[in-house]
């Protein structure tokens, strides 16, 4: 299969350099580093927002940009969506002329998402006619997502969508943005600095540091590679996963969720039998154990399977990624792997109180 994208690219600044060369394959990829690493700067070079001072931009086999030649198609000819932080919606228009202008804009032959189907999937329907400025920050990227999937990019690039966002609307961002990817097939480039969304999220992660790559290799390889350790948050790690509220009478308050193919009783007020939400479990908050467990407060005792096991190479630290359905990644301690003599396709039950579950609703 054609890569989606090869790039090698130099860009100076005053006192910073970013030269990366690297290889995108069809799906998530999440560009991942510290703050003044040159994340933003080479979205922006794939964008066609900043011109390389040299090197070479090819996408599905197209050269978009190459100081060799030279090429260098300006934003709109490289057939690329884009979501800023701010989500940069138009203020003096409605949600409606928001997420149609692209559209209006793009010939037709090349169309293939209508807007009516973006507003179905980010639930927009109730907005249409209002002005952007009276949105929630939620509300704001679900339009900025929408108005960007208008134009059927071949790409879709998001330069830290979630950051202005509080833990519930991230959840919930980061579902839309999973459903994209399945119903839709859009292939993305994802810059952020958080471990768990970049977990939840890509495929394979390109980490950036100092205007340099470090490493480029499957997201779970690297949410434990050396190059990350000094930088990366592992203490808010986090899975943040698609579920179903199944019922809300489960008595203590509870509502019973489904997860994969897994049951979880969880605190989620005001949610209804049959609703879409989101859950986030912290990676630290799940015991693992290889013994069916009996006679504990913990309301949530869930069997697993084990795909991959991960040590970080300081501070003791493990990843075990479980399979419910759904994938958990579970934090254990190197003494825990040894004494519980953990391996990949291990049958293991995952405890889980019912407290440590958020729940999380457009």
């Amino acid at each position: 299969m054609t890569p989606l994208m090869k790039l090698r690219v130099k860009k100076r600044f005053a006192g910073f350099v970013l030269d990366c060369e690297a290889e995108f394959s069809h799906g998530v990829t999440a560009i991942f580093g510290p703050s003044g690493s040159g994340k933003t700067t080479l979205l922006n070079c794939i964008a066609g927002l900043v011109t390389p001072d040299e090197g070479e931009i090819e996408a599905m086999g197209r050269v978009v940009f190459s100081s060799y030649r030279p090429r260098n198609e300006p934003p709109e000819r490289r057939r690329f969506g884009y979501v800023f932080q701010d989500s940069a919606l138009f203020p003096h228009m409605s949600v409606r002329d928001n997420i149609t202008y692209g559209y209006k804009l793009t010939r037709k032959r090349l169309r293939r998402t209508d807007p009516s189907t973006l507003v179905e999937l980010f639930g927009l329907g109730a907005l249409m006619d209002r002005r952007v400025g009276g949105l929630s920050g939620g509300e704001r990227q679900r339009v900025a997502l929408a108005r960007a999937l208008a134009v059927s990019p071949e790409l879709l690039l998001l330069d830290e969508p979630l950051a202005s966002l509080d833990a519930g609307f991230r959840g919930v961002i980061i579902e839309h943005l999973k459903i994209v990817r399945r119903e839709l097939g859009t292939s993305m480039a994802y810059v952020s600095h958080s471990i768990s969304e970049v977990s939840a999220l890509a495929d394979t992660t390109l980490v950036l540091v100092g205007g340099r790559k470090v490493v480029h290799d499957r997201t779970p390889r690297v949410v434990v590679h050396p190059a990350i350790v000094d930088f990366a948050d592992y203490h808010g790690l986090e899975n943040l996963v698609q579920a179903r509220v199944e019922s809300t009478g489960a008595g203590d308050g509870l509502a019973e969720l489904r997860v994969g193919k897994a049951r979880l009783l969880a605190r989620a007020p005001g949610r209804r039998s049959g609703e879409a939400v989101t859950a986030s479990i912290r990676a630290g908050d799940v015991i693992l154990t290889t013994d069916p467990p009996s006679r504990m407060s913990a309301r949530n005792v869930i069997p697993a399977a084990i795909e991959e096991i991960h040590t970080l190479s300081r501070g003791g630290r493990v990843l075990v990624y479980c399979d419910v359905g759904e994938r958990l990644m579970v934090e254990i301690t190197s003494g825990a792997l040894e004494e519980l003599a953990l391996r990949p396709g291990m049958a293991v039950h995952l405890i889980i109180k019912a407290n440590s579950v958020w729940v999380h609703a457009p």
